[in-house]
């Protein structure tokens, strides 16, 4: 028993034993290992190495009972950013691919991009795992406090400035549709929390306690796994999905982003949109059926409202029964002249507007530029949309169809912030995102974006319809299940029937608040415990 146990604490010690440059070098490590979690990957049980790798590190550069705070909370920011820095870095550096679209103009920023933004976004991390190193132990409860911080962090990450929630932790398990029904009841931070306290749960087999207290510790994160999974399988398998009275037609044109602005395309590229709406039907549809075709973000190369005869042509198109929901760039003039809006249109049978929305959350940089007047003095503009940028719309609001349907339009980045939906008066019948990810080719980036889409649905029960220029489109039912979908860079349409909404969840009805609530009870609980073990020892 005693041969197996020091084998056993071989790898361990690995961590806990590294010290300068070795322990940061296994930081910065294990946080890009911890990205290969994350879609197209998927290898989560990374997260049963990499988590546990942290904690020990931490175990290792805080001096246990230390009154030192401000040491500590210095090492545990190091440690923190590094981790934070590795798993960012590896988690976005195809964001890098956006800027040879047009290289003559942006390859020379590429470089500034990939490593700036996962600097930036490190600092959360940083902060939370200097949270956690101020009151860290040698307890099982360190476990959840580093779980609490790291879920306060990303919570931050997602609201700090405008906003960057993309790839929280919880999106380490986002393919395993059982485990990720949890977010229905606590939303992406709820599973962030879970992830991250059941994956670093092994470290306490390293832990210098009685044998029997590290097993029971085990056995505790075990059983809330366990609790997860039999939610998650009861909420997959014991309801049988309803579909609607709407169909859906989803049209994915797979047009190159170097292509999609062209004028001598202009005309090809609108007919591919007209033909693809009236190819004949497939999969599901119902011949007859009211129907819903959905277009991309910013599908068309023109201004919709101002293009001779476009309008025209897509009602000959739709005829009778259907409807068409498109992207496309909108302008009107303003005090300023004229202001360019990324919108929404719902367009009638008979080619007239009858719905509008415009983007609220537009993309830095890639919509706007914030600091504007600063920036372009170096040559920083924005990437993509008129070269004086997007104005943001006023509020996100519910839009209808003729017969009574109403669908919540999401925006391309506007998919990856939980919580949509919150405030409305009256609950939508589906989720729409459309999006252009074309700019970021074959990399990881259309399928983050794709998981977290997928994640508004679990969390609000309503399904979803995404429309992406070249994929992944797809029809999602409220448990996050695809019910249909076109690849990357796949040509053609998606025919579904809309599925029935799973009605509102416990997340839908109260938010973050309950994570919130738990995360900073469990760190001021923990602070409080420090607090008192320090003053009796004195």
């Amino acid at each position: 028993m005693n041969w197996l146990a020091q084998k056993l604490s071989v790898f361990p010690n690995t961590f806990l034993l590294a010290w300068g440059w070795p322990r940061r070098f296994l930081c910065l490590i294990c946080g890009a290992l911890t990205a290969f979690a994350l879609p197209p990957y998927d290898v989560s049980p990374v997260l049963l190495i990499t988590l546990p790798g942290l904690v020990w590190m931490l175990d290792g550069a805080l001096e246990p009972g230390s009154g030192q705070r401000r040491a500590r909370a210095r090492a545990g920011f190091a440690l923190g950013w590094l981790f934070g820095f590795g798993y960012f870095l590896s988690g976005l550096w195809w964001i890098g691919a956006a800027f040879l679209v047009e290289a003559d103009r942006f390859a020379w920023l590429m470089p500034f991009a990939v490593v700036a933004m996962p600097a930036g976004l490190a600092l959360f991390t940083a902060a939370g795992v200097a949270l956690a190193a101020v009151f860290w132990s040698d307890r099982f409860s360190r476990i959840l406090l580093l779980a609490a911080c790291l879920t306060l962090a990303d919570w931050g990450r997602g609201h700090f400035l405008t906003g960057f929630p993309w790839n929280a932790f919880g999106y380490g398990v986002s393919d395993y549709l059982v485990l990720v029904q949890v977010a229905s009841l606590f939303g992406i931070y709820g599973l962030t929390f879970l992830v991250i306290a059941i994956g670093a749960a092994p470290a306490m087999l390293a832990d210098a306690k009685p044998f029997h207290k590290r097993i029971n510790a085990i056995l505790v994160a075990s059983a809330a796994f366990v609790v997860v999974m039999v939610y998650g399988s009861l909420r997959v398998w014991s309801v049988e999905p309803q579909n609607t009275a709407l169909d859906i037609r989803i049209v994915q044109p797979a047009i190159d982003q170097k292509d999609k602005w062209r004028p001598d395309l202009k005309e090809e590229i609108f007919q591919t949109y007209l033909d693809m709406t009236e190819a004949p039907l497939g999969g599901d549809a119902r011949v007859g059926q009211q129907r819903l075709v959905v277009w991309p973000e910013s599908a068309l190369p023109f201004l919709l409202t101002q293009e001779p005869g476009a309008l025209f042509r897509i009602g000959l198109a739709l005829g009778e029964n259907t409807e068409l929901v498109t992207g496309a760039v909108r302008a009107e003039t303003g005090d300023k002249g004229i202001e360019y809006f990324n919108s929404v249109f719902v367009v009638a049978g008979d080619g007239t507007v009858k719905g509008l929305y415009d983007k609220v959350r537009l993309v830095p940089f890639g919509e706007f530029v914030p600091l504007k007047p600063l920036l372009e003095r170096i040559g920083i503009t924005n990437l993509a949309g008129p070269m004086d940028g997007f104005q943001a719309g006023y509020q996100q609001r519910v839009l209808s169809t003729s017969d009574s349907f109403s669908f919540l339009p999401l925006i391309c980045y506007e998919a990856i912030f939980p919580g949509v939906g919150a405030g409305e008066s009256a609950e939508p019948s589906f989720l729409l995102n459309v999006t252009n990810d074309a700019w970021f080719g074959r990399t990881p980036g259309p399928y983050q974006h794709f998981a977290q889409a997928r994640m508004r649905a679990v969390e609000t029960g309503l399904p979803l319809v995404r429309a992406a220029n070249t994929g992944i489109s797809a029809v999602v039912d409220g448990r996050g299940a695809v019910v249909n979908e076109l690849v990357i860079f796949e040509r053609g349409v998606v025919d579904a029937k809309l599925p029935q909404s799973f009605g509102k969840t416990l997340y839908g009805s109260f938010g973050d608040l309950p994570v919130l609530f738990i995360s900073i009870t469990l760190v001021v609980f923990a602070g409080t415990s420090k607090y008192n073990r320090y003053s009796r020892k004195n």
